[in-house]
């Protein structure tokens, strides 16, 4: 788990998702504590020795080698205590998601097959001071309902049944903010029909 986190968190800083030490990656171990990245590091320079572990209610169990874990980890911890089985979770900046949510703007047209079947809608969670209270709680209304969201003024979060899952989340998130950008660059958005949706949700057993 320790490698898959130091993976996760090269591979967010190769694509341009995170940059200086912005961004968080986190998993929940096996005895219901949390592994997570540590405060002021570049997610490209993580090593496994430098996670820390806490606890569900935030007390630090292990600071590791690092410098101990961001106020951010609220946000996952957050998640974890709401949905029981979300494993991971991936906070990061990616340029373009993180446009839309400086502008305040959630996504949700519906232009791919793909959108409609694994993340139909990334809402916008309202903002919230840095390290306090406010940003958990602005998160935690789409917990259950969604497997990310936007950060107003801030970036972006996603979560799933394990790191991998997290990730990709968050690559196609980053994704459909680009193709959003482009095609009102084009001169605008092309949703694919109600009709169309409702066959799409109906042949992956959605609907």
């Amino acid at each position: 788990l320790r490698r898959q986190i130091v993976d996760v968190g090269r591979r967010m800083w190769l694509k341009g998702m995170v940059a200086a030490n912005d961004g968080n990656v986190s998993a929940r171990l096996p005895d219901g504590n949390v592994l997570c990245t540590p405060t002021g590091t570049s997610k490209g320079a993580l090593t496994e020795d430098s996670l820390a572990v806490v606890a569900l209610d935030g007390t630090v169990l292990d600071r590791g080698t690092g410098r101990g874990p961001s106020s951010e980890v609220r946000m996952h911890l957050r998640v974890y205590q709401v949905d029981p089985g979300a494993m991971a979770v991936v906070h990061a900046h990616p340029l373009h998601a993180t446009a839309f949510a400086i502008r305040g703007e959630a996504l949700t047209l519906q232009m791919m097959p793909e959108t409609v079947v694994a993340l139909p809608e990334v809402p916008l969670a309202r903002y919230a001071t840095p390290s306090t209270d406010e940003v958990p709680d602005s998160i935690e209304p789409f917990v259950l309902s969604h497997r990310a969201c936007l950060l107003e003024h801030h970036g972006a979060l996603s979560w799933g049944s394990g790191l991998e899952d997290a990730f990709m989340t968050m690559e196609r998130l980053e994704y459909q903010a680009q193709i959003t950008l482009l095609v009102r660059l084009m001169g605008g958005a092309r949703e694919l029909s109600p009709e169309q949706v409702l066959a799409v949700r109906r042949q992956f057993g959605l609907a």
